[in-house]
């Protein structure tokens, strides 16, 4: 049994439907694969459809399994990704997603892996593969400091925090000073979002069974980062903890990138070509959100007013304030649909991100040294935010702590302080640079994967 794996294991991935969570599913599987390990990378046609495509060296290494979704009530047919459906219909997403447990276990049973590493939305699957002798692992795309927040398994399958005001203070098992807290407004809406669970599952609790049924725990960061948070959180889960490294984009020479977006990024990089080194603030809020219209305003006025070049990605064309578009052509891009996110971040013209602070956009951002500006939406936005500019990365766009709501000003001022200050936008520019070694260190990353793989053998 060791010489068979000695020269190999058969991993099984499973992430949740968000391309949030796919992508970095897939960076692991890579590295996984380059170090001698056959991969089944289990998700829905459509959602496989829009991976990349597999590095020539990889392809046999790495087995695309495909179940399609189930049909339920209040899903269309082609939705199969939270980018597919509104924020509140979520839940019936994740409804038709525990519907894929038949097929998996039999996939399980025929293909019998050494292991399955799966995401927090399967709580169901732990139970499964320890019937058939699997061992499995939970792979957290939330950083150590955003799974310390949410605390052990007890305190998530229990529930003990019910109310807004609960996520607004450091919890009890947090026995060191922090900062890291949800403001009322980004949790409010979270909480709002629990109370309509179609499936009768909340968040937390398939949280906390994906965590409590797993023999080992993988985070998407690393100690060098966050030294503290991974410390507690073994103490918190009683249980092996190990870091991934950011798996930070792999870069692709241009020349050999014959990607489909080819049309799109032209467009764009002819524009981005013809602006100033590190002068444009690239804007993207994610792709699961909507700003509400006075959102969408005030922050269209914010960067009209920063006089500040910057490039505007959206999911769905606003209704933005009278003449807006006008009078910031040429200074402005605004472009509604999907974009090639890494290579607008990787263009050298690009020196701020006004970003949702999902960790993955984080991750992305810091990888390439550009200065993050942040306005979180929903979900763990809010507590990045405080990891991130308790370490002096960025600056934070100043909102009322209730409601949620900004103005212009706030807007024009954390930009021009980011792109413009000389003084105190130095500093957080050098912090950015930095941490450009940290977050897009493949060698580094590689390492990681090296301690996983060890342990994964034993």
């Amino acid at each position: 049994m060791e010489d068979k794996r000695e020269e190999g294991m058969h991993i099984a991935m499973f992430p949740w439907l968000a391309m949030g969570h796919l992508l970095p599913f897939l960076s692991l599987s890579k590295l996984l694969a380059q170090k001698g390990h056959k991969i089944s990378f289990i998700s829905t046609p459509r959602n496989i459809q829009r991976l990349p495509k597999l590095p020539p060296n990889l392809s046999s290494s790495i087995t695309f399994v495909s179940f399609p979704l189930p049909l339920i009530s209040g899903l269309s047919p082609t939705s199969e990704s939270s980018m597919d459906v509104p924020y509140n219909k979520q839940q019936s997403l994740k409804a038709a997603f525990d519907l894929l447990q038949p097929p998996l276990k039999e996939f399980l049973l025929v293909s019998s892996p050494d292991w399955i590493v799966y995401d927090y939305a399967s709580h169901w699957l732990p139970s499964i593969a320890a019937e058939l002798g699997i061992s499995k692992a939970f792979f957290s795309l939330f950083n150590a400091a955003t799974l310390c927040f949410q605390g052990p398994s007890s305190s998530l399958i229990d529930e003990v925090r019910t109310t807004p005001d609960d996520f607004t203070v450091v919890p009890p098992w947090v026995p060191f000073k922090s900062n890291i807290v949800f403001r009322y407004h980004e949790v409010a809406r979270y909480v709002e979002k629990t109370d309509k669970d179609v499936t009768g599952v909340s968040d937390s609790f398939r949280f906390g069974y994906s965590i409590e049924g797993s023999d080992a725990v993988f985070v998407r960061s690393c100690p060098k980062f966050e030294p503290e948070w991974f410390g507690l959180l073994k103490v918190l889960y009683q249980k092996p903890v190990f870091p991934t490294g950011f798996l930070p984009p792999v870069i692709v020479d241009e020349d050999e990138d014959e990607d489909e977006d080819d049309t799109t990024w032209v467009r764009i990089k002819e524009w981005l070509d013809k602006q100033r080194v590190n002068s444009v603030v690239y804007v993207s809020l994610g792709t699961e959100a909507s700003l509400r219209r006075e959102e969408v305003t005030e922050l269209a006025l914010g960067l009209e007013k920063s006089e500040t070049p910057f490039f505007w990605v959206l999911r769905n064309k606003p209704k933005f304030p009278d003449g807006f578009e006008e009078r910031v052509k040429g200074r402005g891009m605004v472009h509604v649909g999907w974009v090639p996110q890494v290579k607008i971040l990787r263009h050298e013209s690009v020196g701020g991100f006004l970003t949702h602070c999902g960790w993955n956009s984080v991750v992305e951002g810091l990888g390439f040294g550009k200065v993050p500006i942040y306005l979180p939406v929903l979900n763990e936005q809010g507590l990045n935010t405080r990891l991130l500019h308790g370490k002096g990365l960025g600056v934070e766009v100043l909102r009322d702590e209730r409601d949620g709501s900004f103005d212009s000003y706030s807007v024009a001022e954390s930009v021009r302080l980011v792109m413009v200050d000389d003084e105190k936008g130095e500093s957080i520019r050098d912090k950015a640079k930095v941490m450009k070694g940290l977050f897009g260190n493949m060698d580094e990353n590689s390492g990681y994967v090296d301690e996983i793989v060890g342990f994964m053998r034993t």
